[in-house]
């Protein structure tokens, strides 16, 4: 049994390495938000060029942070870094801070990821989906403490 464990454990942490991340799993309602995108690899062994975070509806005001030998393309709905290569035996971050919307739920970062040698779409919604986008759990905010009763 102890082994079974292991051995889950183990498939878990590689699938989990496996595709584009988000840092943060929960956040606040009608919050402004840092968002990091973790990405783990490339495409099939071949160099990161360039990533495209596609805001979800209701999500605003996407302001990236600048990486260096990356250019940044903002628009209303979407943040696009371009350059690196990012080699694909590295991973790294890429950041911005967004304006979450004052409802609840399960909002999805549809992510393309393209390489010097062929691209992913990190875009299923479904829970099991083999190119998963990243999820944001979006929750109420708490109870102002200056409240009057």
């Amino acid at each position: 049994m102890k082994r079974i464990l292991i051995a889950a454990a183990a498939l878990l942490a590689t699938s989990a390495h496996a595709h584009i991340t988000l840092e943060q799993k929960t956040a606040t309602a009608g919050s402004y938000q840092k968002l990091t995108f973790r990405v783990g690899h490339g495409c099939k062994g071949s160099p990161t060029r360039e990533i495209t975070v596609t805001l979800p509806e209701g999500v605003n005001g996407a302001k990236p942070m600048p990486k260096q030998g990356w250019q940044i393309k903002t628009t209303p709905n979407s943040v696009t870094w371009t350059g690196g290569p990012l080699p694909d035996e590295y991973y790294d971050e890429f950041v911005m801070q967004v304006k979450l919307p004052a409802d609840t739920g399960t909002r999805y970062f549809k992510v393309a990821q393209v390489c010097e040698k062929g691209s992913e779409g990190w875009d299923e919604t479904t829970p099991g989906g083999k190119n998963p986008a990243p999820a944001l759990e979006i929750q109420p905010a708490a109870p102002s403490e200056h409240a009057h009763h």
